[in-house]
């Protein structure tokens, strides 16, 4: 399972229906909204989570 870095859900990898790659990582999103506000501002969600 991945975890949306917007809401902090967990959400399936091999289901999930939105997604984005950035800096060469891909992450999974649970709505629509989640991955809409990712895209905005990736650095805000992926500073405090480095993985």
């Amino acid at each position: 399972m991945a975890r949306d870095l917007v809401c902090d859900m967990d959400v399936d990898e091999k289901t999930a229906k939105y997604k984005t790659t950035y800096n060469g990582k891909t992450y999974y999103f649970c709505a629509p909204g989640c991955k809409k506000a990712f895209e905005a501002n990736p650095q805000k969600y992926t500073q405090s989570s480095q993985e």
